[in-house]
């Protein structure tokens, strides 16, 4: 069993011994203290708190506990149902909430599940609070409400209609161009609540020509659910033998896009958000982020618009904290993640999908087109294995000394940027390893690369 405590949030294998996997009583402990971190921490006056989930088969029982807890600390509770990440991030705005839970394991195997927290503005928490929760969590500092101030749970189902909404209200998507293409698009939403909501937004865009892969959101999913190429075989050979002009993946809580080529072959995650961001700066010129281990694609798209790239450490809230530092338009996540502060500040499959549309019919391209004609980068995902009793960081100060003729970013760990390529070493929080990851043109130049610091790291640690 596995139970993973992180600023992030909390997420773990079901049931088995308490703090070793995610049990009843691990739910309830990390809900309590988030409550107790609101509580102290919130200016509203309305102790609300929205809670929405994924179709995982542990929802149900895991949002019962959710929804006891706070009522127990005192909170009355939103209850969404099923919803996605950002319906849920949009729902808390709305309902002027103190905070948010997502009951979502992500991408992670069906056996798994979390807590993600929010803050009023619906945003992930950052690290100083995520701590602050861990610790109340880990000292079991809270206390629960007596009967008379109990909480009370409301439901309210109209979420899902209110973001596709939102998401047709936004200024860059047109949908009489997308309805006037007439679109045959494949979704495949792996068995969770993207299966509702994305054929229900193409409706809304004007697509008549739907194709719904693994669309029932029972939450038993039809593949390892992280929409990375070796998990899309089946939506990838239906691309192949159909006339789909482009294929739309996504992941259980439907913050992260894949796009799969009308040829059958992957777009590449990395790419959707360097083609949303070249449509938004084509009509609204502005500064872009995205993290340090995200494709340089998405600077030069950048820089060809005459515009500023910003990079992030690693996470969603560093890349949302850079965004709002720098003002800009548009930025995400190698992953998949599209940031579109028009509408929210967090990773948003809707958003992605509706832009992707617009520009595919104004552009009267392919996607396969559209591809060819941006940068072309492959990124390689290595990692070098330590032994415990080695300082990490000393090695990571140690290979920034090397290679201090290079332009070297630290924010997040070491990277190096080369004219025509570059590499990012990471520490794991978790494990006694290096996570490096390498961009160039081709596969093959990016795995040299991360070999080539391999050899370095193995001559500065004699191993």
């Amino acid at each position: 069993m596995s139970l993973v405590k992180s600023i992030s949030g909390i997420r773990g294998t079901i049931g088995g011994v308490p703090g070793e996997g995610l049990s009843p009583l691990d739910i309830v402990k990390f809900t309590a203290a988030y409550a107790r971190f609101i509580n102290d921490s919130t200016t509203l006056k309305q102790r609300k708190i929205v809670v929405g989930r994924d179709a995982r088969i542990s929802g149900p029982m895991v949002e019962s506990l959710v929804t006891a807890t706070l009522n127990g600390m005192g909170f009355d509770v939103v209850s969404i149902g099923q919803a996605t990440t950002p319906t849920t991030e949009i729902a808390v705005v709305m309902e002027k909430a103190c905070g948010g839970i997502i009951i979502t394991a992500s991408h992670n195997p069906a056996q798994w599940n979390a807590l993600k927290l929010l803050n009023h503005e619906g945003e992930f928490l950052n690290d100083a609070q995520g701590k602050e929760v861990l610790r109340i969590a880990e000292a079991e500092d809270f206390v629960f409400a007596p009967v008379d101030q109990l909480g009370t749970i409301y439901t309210n189902n109209t979420y899902a209609d209110r973001h596709i909404d939102a998401v047709l209200g936004m200024n860059l998507v047109d949908v009489k161009a997308i309805s006037n293409a007439n679109f045959t698009v494949a979704v495949d939403a792996v068995n969770s609540v993207g299966g509702t909501i994305i054929p229900k937004l193409l409706r809304a865009l004007g697509v008549k020509n739907i194709i719904e892969l693994n669309c029932e959101p029972n939450g038993k999913f039809a593949h390892t659910p992280e929409p990375i190429p070796e998990n899309l075989t089946q939506i990838s050979s239906l691309m192949r033998n159909s006339k789909a002009d482009v294929g739309f993946v996504v992941d259980p809580d439907v913050d992260r896009l894949a796009i799969v080529m009308e040829n059958g072959e992957m777009f590449v995650e990395e790419y959707t958000l360097v083609s949303v961001a070249d449509y938004v700066l084509s009509h609204t010129p502005g500064s872009t982020v995205s993290n340090l281990s995200s494709s340089r694609a998405l600077a030069d798209i950048t820089h060809n618009h005459g515009c500023t790239y910003s990079a992030a450490a690693v996470g969603e809230v560093n890349v949302v904290t850079k965004m709002k530092e720098t003002g800009a338009v548009i930025g995400g996540e190698g992953n998949g993640g599209v940031i579109y502060p028009a509408l929210h500040y967090g990773r948003d499959a809707l958003v992605g999908v509706a832009l992707f549309l617009t520009l595919l019919a104004k552009s009267g391209k392919t996607v396969s087109e559209l591809k060819a004609g941006y940068p072309q980068y492959v990124i390689a995902k290595n990692k070098i294995e330590l032994t415990p009793s080695l300082d990490v960081d000393a090695i990571l100060a140690a290979v920034k000394e090397k290679y201090n003729n290079e332009t070297i970013t630290d924010i997040d760990g070491v990277k190096i940027d080369f004219p025509d390529s570059w590499v990012h070493l990471r520490k794991s929080n978790t494990e006694p390893i290096i996570r490096i990851y390498s961009e160039a043109q081709t596969m093959e130049k990016a795995n040299e690369l991360a070999e080539s610091i391999k050899i370095v790291i193995r001559e500065i640690t004699g191993c």
